[in-house]
């Protein structure tokens, strides 16, 4: 029997692109000074999970393009890193854009959260605009 979650996710995949290419189109449009979730990034790319959003950018290289930094998680801290000093970098990243943390090493979403791409990206780079 098939998982309807994996169908689900498998559903809104395009064959044209692979899958970490276009999560990271996504994080790109993300602006300094503004975070989104990796649920929200997942959402918007389809065909993923949360946890293969972090995966993918975990591989990004130190020359790419990536703004790696500008996603976080849904309670708005970041996410802890095995190796420690991932985390202490994003957050000096994200601190340098202006972007600051409560006492509970939260960000204040009314005020950072990204709103995602406009309708007319998505459908120029092939995504659907549906939700999922």
């Amino acid at each position: 029997m098939t998982d309807p979650v994996a169908r689900r996710v498998d559903s809104r995949a395009s064959p044209s692109r692979p899958l970490y290419e276009r999560i990271y189109a996504v994080v790109r449009c993300i602006p300094p000074g503004r975070v989104a979730t990796y649920g929200q990034i997942a959402s918007i790319v389809g065909g993923c999970t949360p946890r293969m959003v972090g995966y993918a950018l975990a591989a990004v290289e130190a020359q790419d393009d990536v703004p790696w930094h500008r996603v976080i998680n849904a309670q708005g801290k970041i996410s802890p890193r095995a190796d420690g000093g991932g985390a202490i970098e994003q957050r000096a990243r994200l601190e340098a854009e202006g972007i600051r943390f409560d006492s509970q090493h939260r960000v204040n979403w009314r005020m950072v959260r990204w709103e995602g791409p406009g309708v007319e990206w998505l459908l120029a780079h092939e995504f659907d605009p549906a939700p999922a």
